[in-house]
């Protein structure tokens, strides 16, 4: 769909106004009621509209209009119609109107800021993603009508500017939510590699590491996880440099492009969902992608440890034990709990080579961080409060929900091996816990976070207005967040 910007109303569109709680009318909708003679809201109360928060209501335009159609958005309290309230609101636009058979809709936005006007752009951009990529003509046709979104503002100019940092965390996002939804048969290390590398017009650095390289560096528990693959394990190192020589910070995410489980593999039924298992490493890619984009004064490191995990001759067996980067002897009891094998070496590489302020770790880890908190928050661990605190507060100012964890010392026990360091599984008991224990093993004190995705990376049921159904990119926007709040110069 596309969303543009005018200081005109198209007259051959469907006629957007906004209208809060009680029909208290907007700038525009208070110049569609004197225009109409009244016959807008009576209109309206003649349906039961309201004006309540993401409620839509289309009536006809009367004779004198070119209109196609007048359609009130609801907002709720019009003194809160700002931020994630706003966003909210502007995406239930596009949901309301998607089957309406309206191809074109223009929304007047008088009275509104640059910024807020901006913001309705971003939250529409979101909010009618689809990934059709493989539809054929027959699924195409059936697509929604509407098209064209014009958003109506006094100085359209400044919306446009406006917009810019917003267009590039879209972007980002975008590309997360692609990545996450692309078959395995064509996103796999070596595609996905060539993929990153082709956002260095963007000004990111990017380095592909090949298995050759990672042995050397000795990486043997990320290459234990693919050796049953025929795909080349890779591990992708980018790097955005906005602040001249300050101290990085850095994100790493887990590449599973597809998990079978291994030799310990998986049921079939709902094996084909585990395409996702590499949507930590889309959310540090979308979110690399959305600082270079937006050119932050930050230097960032973004580390994805990419790999297939299948079953093979040459394929890891539990019982296996392999030495880490770090020199850490690992125990494989499970080798369907591989993602915290690609972390460990990801994770030591990350802070050996860059000494970041902090490193964040973003990963589809475990089926018990559902357990634990259902499909609507993902699990923070970390061992430094104030980092903790930070993203706590920018996950909530972007309305993508966490909860912390805690990483009780007594559980290290189960992690134990009898013939290694350590096992990597602790069996059922806290078992996202010991996973998060586990990867703390490789952060060599270094402030850590470790994100649990596992419930929010890809949805059945849309929850936001702004996130439909599939790969939500969900961690962009939080990590984007957190280095625009606190960590630019």
């Amino acid at each position: 769909m596309h969303i543009e910007l005018s200081s005109v109303r198209p007259a051959d569109a469907a006629l957007a106004v906004v209208v809060g709680e009680g029909l208290t009318l907007s700038p525009a909708a208070e110049a569609l009621e004197a225009a109409t003679g009244g016959y807008f809201t009576g209109a309206l109360k003649k349906t039961g509209f309201t004006g309540a928060k993401g409620k839509v209501q289309t009536v006809s335009a009367t004779a004198d209009q070119s209109y196609t159609a007048l359609v009130a958005l609801g907002a709720g309290p019009l003194g809160e119609l700002k931020g994630q309230v706003l966003e909210s609101v502007a995406g239930s636009l596009w949901h309301g109107l998607k089957a309406s058979g309206l191809t074109a809709v223009a929304l007047d936005l008088s009275g509104f800021t640059a910024q807020e006007v901006a913001t309705v752009r971003f939250a529409l951009t979101l909010a009618a993603y689809r990934f059709d990529k493989y539809f054929g003509q027959a699924k195409l046709d059936k697509l929604p009508a509407l098209k064209t979104i014009t958003l109506v503002t006094a100085d359209a100019t400044a919306a446009e500017a406006a917009y810019q940092p917003l267009k590039a965390v879209a972007e980002g996002i975008i590309l997360a939510r692609n990545l996450v939804s692309e078959p395995p048969n064509v996103l796999y290390p070596e595609s996905y590699a060539e993929i990153i590398r082709g956002y260095e017009t963007l000004g990111l650095k990017v380095e592909v590491l090949g298995e050759a390289e990672m042995k050397a560096l000795g990486m043997n528990a990320l290459l234990g996880v693919g050796q049953g693959s025929r795909k080349e394990s890779k591990l992708v190192v980018m790097q955005w440099n906005g602040a001249g020589d300050a101290q990085p910070v850095a994100f790493v995410g887990k590449g599973v492009t597809f998990d079978t489980g291994g030799i310990s593999i998986k049921p079939a039924e709902g094996m084909e969902d585990m395409k996702w298992d590499m949507g930590g490493s889309a959310a540090v890619v979308g979110a690399m992608v959305a600082l270079a984009g937006r050119k932050a004064k930050v230097n960032a490191v973004g580390i994805v440890g990419l790999v297939e995990n299948m079953p093979d001759g040459n394929a890891q067996r539990p019982g296996d034990v392999v030495k880490a980067m770090s020199g850490t002897t690992i125990e494989v009891i499970n080798t369907d709990a591989e993602g915290r094998l690609v972390l460990a070496d990801a994770l030591w590489y990350c802070q050996e080579r860059f000494k970041p302020q902090f490193m964040i770790d973003l990963a589809t880890l475990t089926g018990a961080m559902i357990i634990s908190l259902g499909m609507d928050y993902a699990g923070v661990f970390s061992n430094n409060d104030d980092l903790a605190d930070k993203l706590a507060n920018a996950s909530k100012s972007v309305s993508e929900n966490t909860w912390r964890m805690p990483l009780p010392p007594q559980y290290e026990k189960q992690i134990d091996s009898k013939i290694a360091d350590i096992r990597n599984i602790g069996g059922r008991p806290a078992g996202s816990i010991t996973a998060a224990l586990f990867l703390q093993r490789f952060v060599n004190e270094v402030p850590w976070a470790h994100i649990d995705i596992a419930p929010t990376a890809w949805t059945n049921e849309q929850r936001l207005t702004t996130v439909p159904e599939g790969g939500t990119g969900f961690g962009v926007r939080t990590l984007n967040a957190l280095v625009e709040a606190y960590y630019e110069q």
